[in-house]
């Protein structure tokens, strides 16, 4: 591998001033309740109203604020992530096997209860990520969707937002941020039951209170800032990678872009393309700092190269542009999601195309996958057996038991054993 240019990306790392900061504040929300949550959101973000919770007349005025086209829009790519969902359900079969003569076992898969949706605001106000958590949990048949999103600072809300969240199925909708939001989810303050599971992306205060929360209720993952890497050979458009890594840099001053390529010239290309776009970007105040501390541009002397240097870094995001993308396609293990060919590109995968964009950052796509419909649903296990069946397997866990020296459990077996025997030889 040669370095053409290294902007040392690190990964996201929750500090121990994030850590203590949020322990209090989630303490506080935890013995105070609502008083704590109407205090930080006040603090923080200007934010007091009678109630958090969007009346249904509300929702029908923000809803109506929202333009013919940006409705029909929003509605055409909750449909694309909706399909995506349901087709990824009916991959997901109860079974059940007879194991030994007269012993059944099985699995269901239950959804949870209650879900907590958390959709971004901030720098962007990120009103497509309220489909990625809501549509799954309610395709996978989740009772009650509690949604949060931050308030607009001298706005209130956005509308695209709540009309996002509204259409996405969200049974119950705040206008409230940041670990308050978590805090009202998990904990359960005011009128709202706790949620089992929290999901959705925030700032590193939104997942550190993930992370300590977790426990209390589960989690989807934990993710720091947006990632993308691109492997590229020279059939690529060195004008479109350099294009998709911007696309990613504009997300924030810590997003991490890494682009493979498959020679020195073409690595080159991309570096010169990539700083002539970069001083007419609109947004090149972000993106540039992002780019300068912590984009990386390499050259892997193969193929096989590009694979090892991509699974190592285990991008959120990773795009192919290459003439061989079944090579790829067949080799590549981790990864969040993979956009094959130039056709498509992150920003399809964050808005548009179906796939869900709450994704794994940070190397941990080395053993866990994004958000999908399978999040909000236990698999659990059952057993039945006949009585001739309960004989044969409390003899050998009786005997297990004895060794383990666990005689109460040994107990419960021979109680069987001697049950089932006795009317058998009757």
């Amino acid at each position: 591998m040669r370095i053409i240019k290294d902007g040392g990306h690190r990964l996201f790392e929750t500090d121990p001033e994030t850590v203590n900061y949020v322990a209090a504040m989630l303490e506080s929300l935890r013995g105070r309740g609502m008083d704590a949550v109407r205090e930080f959101s006040a603090r923080f973000d200007g934010w007091s109203p009678a109630s958090f919770e969007l009346t249904p007349a509300q929702i029908a005025e923000a809803v109506e604020q929202c333009g013919e086209q940006l409705r029909a829009d929003t509605a055409y790519c909750q449909g694309n992530v909706r399909r995506f969902a349901e087709a990824q359900l009916r991959t997901l079969l109860p079974l059940e096997i007879e194991a030994r003569p007269g012993v059944w076992l099985g699995h269901r898969h239950v959804p949870v209860q209650r879900v907590g949706s958390y959709v971004p605001g901030g720098r962007y106000p990120m009103f497509g990520s309220a489909q990625m958590s809501i549509i799954p949990a309610k395709v996978a048949g989740v009772e009650t969707v509690v949604a949060c999103t931050p308030p607009v600072k001298g706005a209130g809300w956005y509308p695209a937002t709540i009309n996002a969240m509204h259409a996405a199925g969200a049974d119950r909708i705040f206008v409230l941020g940041g670990v308050p939001a978590m805090a009202l989810m998990a904990f359960g303050l005011g009128d709202v039951a706790p949620v089992d599971i929290l999901c959705g992306a925030g700032n590193k205060y939104v997942a550190e209170a993930k992370r300590q929360l977790f426990g209390q209720c589960g989690i989807d993952l934990l993710a720091g800032p947006t990632e993308i890497a691109i492997i590229a050979d020279d059939s690529a458009d060195p004008a479109l990678v350099a294009c998709d890594l911007l696309g990613q840099a504009e997300h924030d001053p810590h997003s991490g872009q890494f682009c493979v390529c498959l020679s020195e010239p073409f690595a080159r290309a991309t570096l010169k393309e990539l700083e002539r776009q970069l001083a007419v970007l609109p947004t090149r105040e972000i993106a540039g700092q992002s780019w300068a501390v912590n984009g990386r541009l390499c050259v892997a002397e193969s193929r096989e190269e590009a694979v090892a240097l991509s699974d190592d870094w285990a991008p959120e995001h990773l795009e192919l542009h290459v003439a061989d993308p079944d090579y790829y396609f067949a080799r590549l293990r981790n990864y969040g999601s993979l956009f094959i060919g130039e056709e498509t590109t992150v920003a399809y995968g964050d808005k548009s195309i179906g796939t869900n964009h709450i994704l794994p950052t940070s190397r941990s796509a080395r053993y866990t996958g994004g958000v999908w419909v399978g999040k909000f649903l236990k698999t659990v296990t059952y057993q039945r057996m006949t009585a001739a069946a309960s004989v044969e397997v409390g003899e050998v866990t009786a005997r297990q038991c004895d060794v383990e020296r666990m005689e109460a459990h040994a107990i419960t077996a021979r109680v069987r054993v001697a049950r089932y025997g006795a009317a058998a030889a009757r």
